[in-house]
């Protein structure tokens, strides 16, 4: 009887550990391999006639933040402040707003509340919606990275707290223009994290206890692009981008290996940093790209880089939130004025570029479009709040189908209504918020 029941818990725990690993998560920034890929099985080819079916509606408060879906249960942080009036009519000042953060645990089946968590957080920051970063689900832990830096590990079963840190007070810096932005990622048993500060931009804690194990690279400020592990030579290489570098550590102490100085305008080291084959891309929205060719030792070489520091006279790809989709040796994604482009990976060449990807009938500023690869097409979520369905291809642009599914109601944006927050594809479904709900929307084919 022992012997079957070691065998029987041995089989759960197997069971268990491929249910982690299922197709049908997406437990952070960017999904469950952090390649902005989608790879479930059952989605529909085209929307129904009247749009996809929403599933549920549950009412948040404001924020950026992406959700993040794992076992059942969806996180996603917002922000609630004491007096909605006393947000600045400029999103680009900065003064003192009282409010809070919250991470919120809502039921992926049916869109109820099961638990939520939040703290005192005054902000000082430009475009003071509220948190920037997806949460990060790992087991029985996820971990939230708020916009003044507190970084927070909880139970995902109650919330409860199993550690936390300031990164203002580890670090001694100040929180960044636009707040914490660069979202965590999990290294073996590391939490790597962007901290900023002399000698700490880049930050190690172990992800069980967030002892501190390594820190690294002094900059001005430390941007706002995720940390991202690479597989190159053999080697694992941890990229960090900061507005003064790219930079290449030994993830397991965060020893520099190599640095190529690029000096960025505001700051804005934003997009996430990709890898193909040999070619490490960049994408920064005044100083445009970047493609290193890494080397199987010592310094990579710069392939091409754009020479021009302008938002409007754009030659490459001037990206900011979205980060741009790398296939068969092309690059896709909007630029500076929502400019959707295809790029020779090799060259920088552009072969064309549209607006309908972003729904934009005129080029304008900061037009977003998040786009994910499924299969043989790819979902774009648009600032509008539409989601589409296309084959895009170095010969062009050609829309499946197209429905608005979430009002973009973003209050830091006065010239127009914009959704900035990146969807999570989970449950054969898309989760997406705005200023004042989240929703899970049906993409199943059944």
């Amino acid at each position: 009887m022992s012997n079957m029941k070691t065998i029987l818990f041995t089989l759960s725990g197997i069971l268990l550990g491929q249910a982690a690993l299922k197709a049908d998560d997406w437990p952070g920034w960017f999904g469950p391999q952090r390649d902005g890929v989608w790879r479930e099985k059952g989605i529909v080819q085209s929307f129904p006639e009247k749009g996809p079916e929403v599933l549920w509606r549950t009412k948040i408060n404001r924020g950026y933040a992406g959700p993040a879906v794992a076992s059942g249960r969806v996180f996603v942080m917002d922000r609630k402040v004491a007096d909605p009036s006393a947000t600045p009519e400029n999103p680009f000042a900065r003064g003192e707003i009282p409010g809070n953060e919250r991470l919120a645990c809502i039921d992926a089946g049916s869109g109820k509340l099961l638990w939520e968590k939040a703290h005192d957080c005054p902000y000082t920051i430009s475009y003071a919606a509220g948190p920037r970063i997806t949460p990060l689900i790992e087991q029985e832990r996820v971990y939230t990275l708020g916009a003044e830096g507190n970084l927070i590990c909880r139970k995902v079963t109650d919330g409860s707290e199993i550690w936390s840190k300031d990164f203002n007070e580890l670090t001694g810096s100040k929180t960044p223009t636009w707040g914490f932005a660069a979202p965590p990622m999990i290294h073996e048993k590391l939490l790597i994290c962007l901290a900023g500060g002399d000698g700490s931009v880049a930050l190690a804690l172990d992800k069980m206890t967030g002892q501190e194990k390594w820190r690294a690279l002094s900059a001005k400020e430390p941007g706002y692009a995720p940390p991202v592990v690479v597989n190159h030579g053999g080697k694992q290489l941890l990229i960090i981008w900061h507005p003064e570098a790219a930079n290449a550590l030994d993830p397991e102490t965060g020893k520099l290996i190599w640095t190529v100085p690029w000096k960025l305008r505001f700051g804005l080291s934003v997009s996430t940093p990709q890898l193909a084959g040999d070619i490490l891309y960049f994408s920064s929205f005044y100083n445009g790209s970047m493609a290193l060719e890494l080397q199987k030792e010592g310094q990579p070489k710069i392939l091409w880089r754009t020479a021009k520091e302008s938002e409007k006279r754009t030659e490459h790809l001037h990206g900011i939130m979205n980060t741009a989709v790398i296939t068969e040796g092309h690059l896709y994604g909007a630029c500076s004025y929502g400019e959707f482009r295809c790029l020779e990976l090799k060259t920088g060449k552009r072969l064309w570029e549209s607006l309908a990807p972003v729904g934009l009938k005129r080029p304008t500023r900061w037009g977003t479009v998040f786009v994910t690869p499924h299969e043989e097409r790819y979902f774009l979520f648009s600032e509008n709040g539409d989601l589409a369905i296309a084959e895009i291809s170095p010969k062009g642009y050609r829309e499946i189908s197209r429905a608005n599914i979430i009002e973009p109601n973003g209050l830091d944006m006065r010239q127009r209504k914009i959704v900035w927050s990146h969807p999570a594809y989970a449950m054969r479904s898309c989760f997406v918020r705005n200023d004042t709900e989240l929703i899970r929307v049906s993409l199943s084919a059944q």
